[in-house]
């Protein structure tokens, strides 16, 4: 696998990957040893390429497989990212090394395509223990795809998910975590990160690799039994650590159309089931999610 690397264009700001000592870069080579698989034997990881900036590591690797220039388990992480997607295209900026900013290339083999909208969710999951096993940080899940920690009593979102197909056959799925920003950093007033969480540790390296291996063993034991949310154990572990269950919401829905409800379950496709004022209980498989009051509040809403 040969990644775009932007580096070179940049200025010596950007291109120093010690500009910055509270922020220093990733160990490329200490990565590969820790995770890449031994002569394709064992383990997911195939591939782990570290560049010092690009766009967007999700449509640098979709390309690669696209292609045929990245194999199953391929990782690519980029120090900066200066055209970095989220969902509903919206822009992911952070200063270089203050976040994890990755993709990864996942093969589905024998999982019927229509439970391939379980990866972000599953994604999500693994970050969640990763991020709780390594940073000692207690996280939630916020519908579809968003991680959430609690900063000064506030939920803020401290990471996100971007899964995309890549052919027939692949789905490349992307993640970032903000590990270090500051408060002054913030890019929105929504946002958070692990250091502001009080995280027991910022060493983005511990951090990777501990979310790579919780990545795997879910993804492994979710393609082992065919992608069965509720066989792999999926299902009821995204269910507990979502924080949107149980709250009033209210989803906006492709259209400029929206549903107001809580949200009472996460049904088996993966979907957010609404409970609305009409008495329907309403599936959002799609859609941007606002949590108007935290579970049991009686107040009245207010936007988080």
């Amino acid at each position: 696998m040969t990644p775009r690397d932007d580096s070179d264009a940049n200025s010596n700001a950007h291109s120093n990957p010690w500009s910055d000592l509270d922020r220093p870069p990733l160990n490329a080579v200490a990565l590969r040893r820790a995770l890449v698989r031994d002569g394709g034997r064992g383990g997911l990881w195939s591939d782990v390429q570290v560049v010092a900036r690009t766009g967007s590591t999700n449509s640098d690797l979709v390309a690669l497989a696209v292609d045929g220039k990245a194999a199953e388990g391929a990782v690519l992480i980029a120090e900066e990212q200066d055209a970095g997607r989220g969902r509903l295209d919206r822009q992911w900026t952070a200063p270089a090394r203050s976040g994890l900013f990755f993709s990864v290339l996942l093969k589905p083999t024998g999982v019927p395509v229509e439970r391939w909208g379980w990866l972000p969710l599953l994604a999500g999951v693994a970050m969640a223990t990763g991020l709780s096993r390594s940073a000692g940080v207690d996280t939630a899940l916020k519908w579809p795809n968003d991680l959430l920690v609690t900063v000064e009593g506030q939920e803020r979102k401290v990471g996100g998910i971007l899964a995309e197909r890549a052919g027939a056959d692949a789905v490349v799925v992307g993640i970032g975590i903000n590990v270090t920003l500051r408060a002054d950093e913030l890019p929105v007033p929504g946002a958070g990160s692990l250091a502001l969480a009080g995280a027991v540790t910022t060493d983005r390296d511990t951090i990777l690799r501990t979310v790579l291996r919780s990545l795997e063993q879910w993804f492994e034991k979710w393609r082992s039994v065919g992608g069965d949310p509720a066989a792999s154990g999926l299902q009821d572990t995204y269910a507990a650590g979502c924080a949107t269950l149980g709250r009033e919401v209210r989803a906006e829905l492709p259209g400029d159309k929206s549903i107001t409800g809580e949200a009472v379950a996460l049904d088996g496709d993966g979907r957010l089931v609404l409970a609305t004022a009409e008495g329907v209980q309403q599936p959002v498989g799609a859609g941007d999610i606002v949590h108007l009051r935290p579970a049991g509040s009686t107040g009245s809403p207010g936007s988080e």
